[in-house]
């Protein structure tokens, strides 16, 4: 980046923020209080007198609730777009979601009607690791162990699979399905509001 251009970016910190602050109707003595900054660095910071720095962006991110980049007005970083090939394995279809090797693998699962076998319990499997799964439509067959499990759309299951477990349609149409898996048995926290009485 030119100099030029990067006067330009620190330049326009300032009136960035300053709209942060005024969408989010809070003040300069909420922001100092909640972020430890003085009141006057950031009427400073605000107003372009003072050059921002990484030790004062960071706690008025976090404030905000922003990414650092949207602080500074980075430009966007190439195509964010993850571009795995699906692939078919017993019928199935996996689209993976993810692209890295370690940590929780996402997939979606596409998943015909069968056509022969049409109620002929699920074959399992077993393995490390730890699994939850939602379902997007249709209606999914979970054979987990000695039980089984109907899912409709919007219900969810999660399990170790070191449990004997299989999946098949349950239904007359496809049934799409994500799936979070964890290697090494990470689960999924998932954390939601409690319902007040």
């Amino acid at each position: 980046m030119a100099e030029n251009d990067f006067d330009g970016v620190l330049t326009a910190v300032g009136p960035r923020l300053r709209a942060l602050r005024q969408s989010r109707g809070s003040t300069l003595a909420q922001i100092a209080e909640t972020t430890g900054i003085s009141l006057s660095t950031l009427s400073r910071l605000e107003s372009g007198g003072r050059k921002p720095t990484l030790e004062l962006l960071l706690p008025l991110a976090r404030a905000y609730g922003v990414p650092l980049d949207e602080l500074v007005g980075a430009p966007a970083v190439g195509d964010a777009r993850i571009r795995q090939r699906p692939f078919t394995r017993n019928g199935q279809t996996y689209v993976p979601l993810t692209r890295y090797l370690g940590g929780l693998h996402a997939y979606k699962h596409i998943v015909p009607p069968r056509t022969k076998d049409k109620g002929v319990r699920p074959e399992q499997k077993v393995h490390e690791g730890y699994e939850w799964l939602y379902v997007l439509t249709g209606r999914l067959w979970v054979a987990l162990g000695e039980h089984d499990l109907v899912l409709g759309a919007g219900e969810a299951a999660e399990f170790d699979t070191r449990t004997p477990h299989g999946f098949a349609n349950a239904g007359d149409r496809p049934v799409e399905f994500l799936s979070l898996f964890g290697p090494q048995g990470e689960r999924m926290h998932v954390r939601a509001r409690p319902v007040s009485d």
